[in-house]
């Protein structure tokens, strides 16, 4: 099959985007993943009456309960805007992506 230059290009282009997408996805996953840990341990908090340990490096260290509940409230919220942050780039980079090959499919046919 012989395709011309621009058509080309837009192809090179849409692979380009898909692997942006990729990249993002695969942000997102990583990002939900610290979203539930901080969820899970959120909940395993509020579940305790005893005394809260932290982890720092290899050590754990007594920890103020309601210190670290206000820490991974706001490690929670941080990570909930990374996230919605990247689920506008992925819409957007979608819209490219469905636009470019309606462009390719259409000189392709």
């Amino acid at each position: 099959m012989d395709i011309d230059k621009e058509t080309q290009e837009k192809i090179n282009e849409l692979q380009s985007y898909e692997q942006s997408l990729h990249n993002i996805l695969i942000q997102k996953q990583a990002f939900q993943i610290e979203l539930n840990e901080t969820e899970n341990a959120l909940s395993e908090i509020s579940k305790s009456k005893d005394d809260v340990y932290k982890l720092i490096g290899n050590i754990m260290v007594k920890a103020d309960k309601n210190k670290i509940e206000t820490e991974l409230k706001k490690r929670k919220e941080i990570i909930s805007l990374r996230i919605k942050s990247i689920e506008k780039q992925e819409e957007s980079i979608q819209k490219e992506i469905d636009e470019l090959k309606k462009e390719v499919l259409k000189k392709i046919k």
